[in-house]
């Protein structure tokens, strides 16, 4: 049932786009896109190697229903090994749904040369208009995945292919460059640096990648955020508080369903739970949370109403469903852990500054001394170690920040005893004055909520690369100058958790968090230079009346249930 002549039915949005796109569908019209079928092989699987615009052919399993089709058609594009679904197809093909699976670019099976996600739009595009033109399917085509075939699914739908219908994407950033790679201008080294490892990327790859901080074109061609205004078709986002890409998922949502191409907005759906990207460690549980592959029933919802014309309902729920975190010991969880639904993300809040004393404390005061602050060494030699977080795989989630233990570097501040709750559901900032003795460091800060017994539940950890202050497009670059005063505007991500009466609020400072991120050398060398020796740096936190430090927490203010 693998045409090799079928016309491409470009039925729906073939209206003047790129080029590119263009030559594409020329290709696909006259047959020149067709793939070459092995025999099937017990499990009802054929293999095709398609090829791509510029002749690289990509591996490719295709599985059918029995019966006659056409069917609507689900892709998933992967550097994983396309044959790992070949455990959970049948569900799909029972449903009535033939399913693709492809190797990606240089990737098991597939020809090519093997560079992340870097040519996942056009071959993206290619793959879903090659399905189209195929006898089997009926010309709707969903894309799905979850992390880096998440990625793919997002660069797909960034082509625009006429015939994508809808996409089910789960735990995927909304860019590569500012969620990925770089947070605050740090390199993400056990994440980004463990993840190209294990695709087989070599050092001097990476250590090229990490050179990369600063915004150029080669990041602009190939990353979703500089594309996504093309995507017109509906997508569920799935994220985890806890998860590697949590901001990303939130703010796919958000432009697509406010902002993005008019044929996209208002069609799009989230779901938010309490999981990571791997088995959440330390002390806490989130009964009802998701997991990181979704909901499949959930999932074939959404695929049964956007490529089988079912109306099910699931375009009058709600758009917005966030899990809320509260006090989740394992064994005594609050019931205030659950699920919200609601119409828009973030809920109505209040942008509620909680500043750092001189006593270590934190409060929404003010603080009202002239001259207050605490200078520590930051070596790099021996950084801050990593306990939890949003991570990849390993020591994922809320652990115990007292792990750390006391050192003259990690700067704990804390309100009082909270007297009763406080909400928070939204985008969280850190505006830290500081000053250093070094050309560039780092600084970081975590959100922590404090148990009753003394437990450093992890909340949010992130940092900032002193040079990246003005941001991170070419021009920006700026070393510190030292001894000098400036204002840190430190991206914290976003989170829903409730603090209950009982327990604290608590701020973290240091400077590093490895191997989580990379570590700052220091020297204020060059990005590239590897040569020049590191240098300890004398760090300075301002909370004082003229230098107030604070984290920006969105307080909840109005009942969410």
């Amino acid at each position: 049932m693998l045409s090799s002549g079928h016309p491409c039915r470009l039925t729906r949005r073939l209206a003047p786009r790129l080029a590119i796109q263009c030559l594409v569908a020329l290709m696909l019209s006259c047959g020149l896109a067709a793939g070459h079928a092995q025999p099937l092989t017990p499990d009802n699987k054929t293999i095709v190697m398609v090829p791509m615009r510029d002749g690289i052919q990509l591996a490719t399993n295709v599985y059918l229903p029995d019966g006659d089709g056409p069917w609507p058609v689900i892709l998933t594009r992967t550097p994983y090994d396309k044959d790992g679904i070949d455990r959970s197809v049948a569900e799909y093909n029972t449903r009535g749904y033939a399913v693709v699976s492809q190797d990606v670019r240089g990737r098991y099976d597939s020809e090519g040369e093997n560079q992340p996600f870097e040519n996942d739009i056009e071959d993206g595009y290619d793959t879903v208009e090659w399905i189209a033109a195929q006898n089997f399917s009926d010309g709707n085509v969903g894309i799905f995945g979850t992390s880096a075939p998440g990625i793919t699914s997002n660069l797909a739908a960034a082509a625009a292919p006429p015939h994508l219908t809808a996409a089910y994407v789960t735990v995927a950033p909304d860019s590569l460059f500012y969620r990925s790679r770089f947070v605050g201008g740090v390199f993400k080294e056990s994440h980004s640096g463990g993840w190209l490892r294990g695709q087989g990327v070599s050092e001097e790859a990476i250590n090229a990648y990490k050179a990369r901080a600063v915004l150029d074109d080669q990041w602009r061609a190939t990353d979703f955020l500089f594309h996504r205004d093309n995507v017109e078709i509906p997508v569920y986002n799935v994220g985890g508080w806890h998860d590697i890409y949590a901001e990303g998922s939130l703010h796919n949502f958000v432009y697509l369903q406010n902002d993005g191409n008019p044929q996209a907005r208002g069609k799009q759906k989230l779901f938010m739970g309490a999981f990571g990207h791997g088995v959440l460690q330390g002390d806490l549980e989130y009964p009802g949370g998701g997991m990181i592959n979704g909901d499949l029933e959930e999932q074939f919802r959404w695929w049964d109403y956007w490529l089988k014309d079912i109306d099910n309902g699931i375009m009058d729920e709600p758009p917005v469903s966030i899990y809320m975190m509260a006090s989740a010991r394992k064994g005594n969880v609050s019931d205030k852990n659950r699920v919200i639904h609601m119409d828009s993300w973030p809920p109505q809040n209040n942008k509620t500054r909680y500043y750092l004393q001189p006593d270590m404390g934190l409060s929404v005061e003010p603080p009202a001394v002239t001259d207050a602050s605490k200078t520590y060494t930051f070596d790099p030699t021996n950084p801050v170690p990593t306990m939890g977080g949003q991570n990849l795989g390993a020591d994922v989630g809320p652990r115990d920040q007292r792990d750390i233990g006391q050192r003259q570097d990690y700067l704990r501040f804390s309100t009082p005893v909270l007297q009763e709750d406080v909400v928070v559901a939204g985008h969280i900032d850190m505006e830290l004055f500081v000053a250093t003795d070094a050309l560039d460091t780092d600084f970081v800060v975590k959100l922590v909520d404090i148990y009753p017994d003394g437990y450093e539940a992890l909340i949010l950890d992130y940092p900032i690369r002193a040079r990246f202050r003005n941001g991170q497009n070419p021009g920006d670059v700026e070393l510190m100058t030292p001894g000098a005063v400036e204002q840190l505007i430190i991206n914290m991500w976003s989170t829903a958790q409730t603090f209950e009466a009982g327990h604290r609020i608590g701020v973290h400072v240091t400077s590093s968090n490895y191997p989580r991120f990379a570590v700052n050398p220091n020297n204020g060398a060059a990005l590239d230079d590897s040569s020049t020796p590191a240098q300890e740096a004398r760090n300075t936190i301002y909370f004082d009346a003229n230098r107030p430090s604070s984290i920006v927490l969105p307080v909840v203010t109005a009942p969410l249930d």
